[in-house]
Formats: C-alpha cells, structure tokens, sequence
C-alpha cells in the first residue's frame, strides 16, 4: 500500500508540474535581459557555447559595438527552450544570426541523467510515459524535472527575463584551468553515447525545434562542438560510428528545413591545454575557440 501511496502522489506532482512547466527554464531566463540591445548575432545552446564563445570577441570581429553579440546559451540548453526565446522574443530572434550548439546528449534517449535530460522533452511526456520511461532506476530525473517545472513558472512569474540583471560579460561564462583533472580514458564509454538510441522523443522534438527555429531566425547556424584533442575518432569507431550518425541526424533536418550544421572535430591551436575537460574549453582557450567559430561563420 505504501509503494501504491507514494506512486499516486508522484503522478499527481508529475500532473501539477506538467501544467505548471513553461518552456523557459530559469536558467535561460536570467540571459533574456541581454536581448534588449537588439543584438545582430546571438550565442545559443549548451554549455560548451555558454563558456566557450565570446560575445565581446566575436563583435569586434564583425566590427559591431559591443552588445550586438550575446551569448544566451546555458548548462545543457536545448533547442526547444530557445524555440521559446524566439516566440518570446520574435522581433529579436527575426533579425538575428543565431549560432547555437548541439551535442548528442540531446538527441540520446539513452541519457537519463537528472541533471541534464531536457525539461522542455520531458514536458511533452505524459504522466504515464514519465513514469515509465524514469522509474524505478531514474527517480531522481523525476524529481529534478519536479523542482525545474516550479522554478521555470517561478521565473516566468517574476518576470525575470524582462526585468531581470544583464549577465556580466554579455552571457559568456568562463571555466579555469583544472591541470590536474583526471581525463577518463576514451570517449566511447562516455554518458552522452550510453545506451545509443537517437530515434526517440528526444530527438523527435528536439529536431522539430531547429526547423521551427530556423523559419523564426534571419540565420540557424548548428554547430556540432569539438572533443579535446586527446581523443581520436579514427581509433575509437563505436564513438565515431555514434557521433556521425547524431551528425547526420542533424544535418538530414537542416537541408530540409534550412539551417546550417558546422561539425568541428578539431581547431587549430586547440591544444589539450586548453581544455578543462574532454569536451568543454577553459577560459585560456576561449579566443582561439571564438575566432574559429567566426571564421566558419558565413553572413
């Protein structure tokens, strides 16, 4: 009776949270703030576009005052929250140039990992198929989807993304030098590609929200973001077989809906020394990184 109890009160907060939920996570909210200087490019997506591009650096580039380049991305931002931004915002984002990250922990519904499976995804799960796919194993990607759907509502209730602080540094976050992180010893076993299976509600949502993106943008650039240089795919065909078939995933939908997909593997003068960990850069590496990007960047 007890496990029927506490079963019944999990789907009733499940109900209340999916009601509750609005597709701007809090997160997201508290960067909207930098588009009201009506910026021409905008940094989106996940962390490794929140710590690794340079709204600053990137408008000097472009020969822009600072403030027409942000950088909006957050810790595992996905699509369908900036697909929000931009109904939020549409004079905005119908104007700009839109860069925004992906990486195959969005596309994996093999990932179930509290602390990054996409709110937005979750949110268009019903009760039953929340409960399903998360219990008993994934609890806790219950409860974080819980306390996500509440701070989200919260944040659209004070209004944070309107009245809310500008970020400092116009959006970019910066990681230090770790020197002695400990590198795990490939990338094949590495949680984004566990339980490989890119043919779910992840990716089926998702991807819809990059074709809806790129009618609501001047410009969807989706950029597929670098690995260090530790890793090689040629010696690891399990993780090059999954990473070119989520590359390909994304790169089917672009040429049908419009959008641009930039894979990078490597950059020159990327070294291992630049990185904080196998997939993000530090802060040494953030100006080789942005100047990069931009070069691949067409306007």
């Amino acid at each position: 009776m007890t496990t029927i109890t506490w079963l019944v009160g999990l789907g009733l907060l499940l109900h209340v949270a999916n009601r509750t939920h609005v597709d701007i996570p809090a997160a997201l909210a508290s960067k909207l703030s930098l588009l009201d200087g009506n910026p021409t490019l905008i940094f989106a997506g996940d962390s490794r576009m929140a710590f690794q591009a340079d709204p600053m650096l990137a408008a000097q580039v472009m020969g822009l005052p600072e403030g027409r380049v942000v950088n909006i991305a957050y810790l595992a931002g996905e699509p369908l929250a900036f697909l929000a931004a931009a109904h939020a915002r549409p004079e905005v984002f119908s104007g700009a140039h839109v860069v925004l990250s992906v990486t195959a922990l969005i596309s994996n519904d093999g990932i179930a990992n509290a602390a990054i499976f996409p709110p937005d995804v979750a949110a268009r799960m019903s009760v039953g198929e929340q409960m399903t796919m998360f219990l008993p194993m994934r609890v806790g990607t219950l409860i974080h989807y819980i306390r996500e759907a509440f701070r989200s509502r919260f944040a659209a209730d004070r209004k944070i993304a309107v009245y809310g602080p500008k970020p400092p540094d116009y959006g970019l976050e910066r990681l230090p030098v770790q020197p002695n992180y400990s590198w795990p010893n490939d990338i094949s076993s590495h949680q984004h590609y566990r339980n490989w299976n890119i043919s779910g509600v992840k990716a089926r949502h998702e991807i819809f929200a990059l074709c809806e993106l790129a009618i609501r943008t001047r410009k969807l650039t989706v950029v597929l973001p670098p690995w260090a240089p530790k890793y090689d795919r040629s010696k690891e065909p399990s993780w090059k077989a999954k990473d070119e078939a989520n590359a390909a995933l994304i790169r089917d939908a672009g040429q049908q809906c419009g959008y641009e997909v930039h894979e990078i593997h490597l950059v020159p003068g990327l070294e291992l020394q630049h990185f904080a960990d196998e997939q993000h850069i530090n802060v040494l590496g953030i100006p080789i990184y942005t100047r990069y990007l931009m070069s691949r960047l067409k306007f």
